[in-house]
């Protein structure tokens, strides 16, 4: 239903100045008409009877004159049984259906429905009549894939209802109305599968929000152990360009303990979001045994589609990731990246002639920022069930530089940090977060006193590493050569792993625990050489065992086997623990 309509009085690149004759509200979706085409916009700044949009479409033609209707709607999402598996745009029309309609150069001006409005579902009723529900109540269920999709009552209807009627189970469209609710008032209400939401208002129908303390296994090594993510937390992957953060972000959606992954490409090169949708059909799903794509949705929008759908972008990723968190599901949001849609906001800003911040970021970009990642968050749902959204977002400083806006921005209010070394990704090391720069708040696998102690041993290598480049290795002493291998040997083969290796991809937690207090025992230990060659010498060979024993199958033959080579290889040259890790290693 159009309701205000507007005249066009400015264009400025994608931001277009509206004279409207009635009541418009920020956030409102407009439609500007070029043509005999219908241009979608939102209102970004409201000034008297002028109001300016940004128009997620390429802006060629509009010319002051031109038509504006304003729909009353906010910028909203559908929700409803079909989202899984599926590409959407920022707008969230799905790209399959938009290139069978436009071919293979999309064109401007098309919104398609976002769920298959021909597909049956075989809907189940929960509720009965005569029930009182609210709002993020369960009337029914649908099968989804592995999933038991539940049929709720709208987010957007405040207050209590008394169920009139529901059908009965049986096969529906996800626009059919499939229950009535009674408002007390003698207003019975139509309640379809689906509904819409406005994507940058936060879903907040449960009973109370948890501190998130368990871990999100991620099943690699240097996260889990060191750097932990905890479910329903938030963390960022800063890095430069090719340091390797859209595979680590596949690596982790394919392994991470959650139930459904959302990925939002937010601006990232097209080469890199291709290669994506060609992968994840193909990857199977290690939980199930099926396609990875049976529990993923992929939110595109590349650096080369309009710069305003880029925010859009983003709020449709989470909003998609909320409504899965009210039915009780865990959810894994991965935002590629954050940079590309703080720089379409500086783009806005500037055409607003705001007053810039730090390198021209508008002045409110830290709580945009911050606004976002505290979307996240572990529920306890109303009817005592949990569900969670963990954010993890990256960041592409300009030239690897972390001190830049976006990423001080995100430091200060996401949960962990993984920061990606260009030295480690130029050296072929993976995954290439730098383990003296990343830090995580979070709770992980392994007692922290453990994690601690083994860190430290990274510190000091580091510290001698630095210390021999000006002396030499004949100015450092046996006992420090000593800890500059033992940091060496925990980098080699605990932190880094073998993406290539069936076995060695993803670990386990019950293989990490094994295998760290194995290498925690090898810290500890005081062993005796003759001299540096002799000390380096015997640590090249235990690092080779150690290689083999990651590709060994867990508890094989084969990995006994070699477990007990390296544990033979320890007590032959050990001299005793360090006193200061007796206590730690009871």
């Amino acid at each position: 239903m159009i309701g205000t309509k507007g005249t066009v009085v400015a264009v400025n690149g994608n931001m277009v100045g509206v004279r409207f004759d009635g009541i418009v509200s920020m956030n409102e979706v407009g439609y500007v008409k070029v043509q005999d085409k219908r241009l979608k916009s939102e209102v970004i700044r409201i000034r008297g009877d002028l109001c300016y949009l940004q128009v997620f479409e390429m802006t060629k033609g509009i010319a002051v004159g031109d038509t504006v209707e304003f729909t009353g709607d906010m910028l909203s999402v559908e929700v409803g049984p079909g989202l899984l598996g599926q590409v959407f745009d920022g707008l969230q029309n799905p790209l399959p259906k938009l290139a069978e309609e436009a071919g293979y150069f999309l064109e401007r001006g098309i919104y398609l429905d976002a769920l298959p409005l021909d597909a049956e579902w075989e809907f189940t009723p929960v509720a009965k009549v005569g029930d009182v529900v609210e709002r993020g109540d369960t009337l029914g269920t649908v099968p989804e894939g592995a999933f038991t999709h539940q049929i709720m009552v709208p987010f957007n209807m405040y207050g209590r209802y008394t169920v009139a009627s529901i059908k009965p189970k049986g096969t529906y469209h996800v626009r059919d109305a499939i229950a009535e609710l009674d408002d007390g008032k003698g207003n019975r209400i139509p309640v379809a599968m689906s509904f819409r939401w406005p994507v940058k208002r936060a879903v907040d129908c449960y009973a109370e929000r948890l501190k998130p303390v368990d871990p999100m296994v991620t099943r690699v090594r240097l996260i889990d152990t060191f750097f932990p993510v905890a479910r329903g937390g938030t963390y960022c992957i800063p890095g430069p360009f090719g340091a390797g953060k859209t595979v680590l972000q596949q690596i982790t959606s394919r392994h991470a303990d959650v139930d459904v992954v959302i990925i939002a490409a937010c601006g990232e090169r097209a080469g890199e979001v291709v290669e994506t949708l060609k992968e994840f059909p193909e990857l199977l799903d290690p939980k199930t045994g099926r396609s990875l794509m049976e529990r993923t949705i992929i939110i595109c929008n590349t650096s080369s589609m309009p710069v305003a759908a880029r925010e859009a972008s983003v709020y449709t990723a989470v909003t998609l990731a909320e409504y899965y968190r009210q039915m009780g599901l865990h959810v894994l949001l991965l935002a590629d990246s954050t940079s590309r849609w703080a720089q379409a906001m500086r783009e806005m800003s500037g055409r607003l002639e705001e007053i810039p911040g730090e390198e021209a970021f508008p002045a409110y970009l830290e709580s945009v920022i911050a606004a976002f990642y505290e979307r996240a968050g572990i529920v306890r749902l109303n009817d005592g069930r949990t569900g969670s959204v963990t954010i993890g977002g990256t960041v592409s400083p300009a030239g690897g530089n972390f001190e830049e806006p976006v990423t001080q921005a995100t430091l200060k209010v996401v949960g962990a940090f993984h920061g990606l070394s260009r030295e480690r990704s130029d050296a072929r090391k993976y995954p290439a977060i730098h383990p003296l720069d990343s830090w995580s708040k979070y709770k992980g696998i392994i007692a922290a006193e453990k994690v601690a102690y083994a860190h430290k041993f990274m510190f000091r290598g580091s510290e001698v590493e630095q210390m021999m480049k000006v002396v030499g290795e004949e100015g450092t002493s046996l006992d420090d050569f000593i800890i500059y291998l033992k940091g060496n040997f925990l980098d080699s083969v605990y932190f880094q792993q073998n993406s290539f290796d069936a076995v060695d991809a993803a670990v386990s937690p019950e293989r990490q625990k094994h295998v760290f207090a194995i290498l925690l025992n090898i810290l500890a230990s005081q062993f005796k050489f003759k001299d540096k060659e002799d000390a380096r010498s015997w640590f090249n060979r235990l690092r080779q065992k150690f290689l083999d024993y990651n590709g060994s199958e867990w508890k094989s033959d084969r990995f006994m086997s070699i477990e007990k080579e390296i544990l033979d290889a320890v007590a032959e040259r050990s001299a005793g623990l360090d006193k200061n890790a007796e206590k730690i290693l009871a």
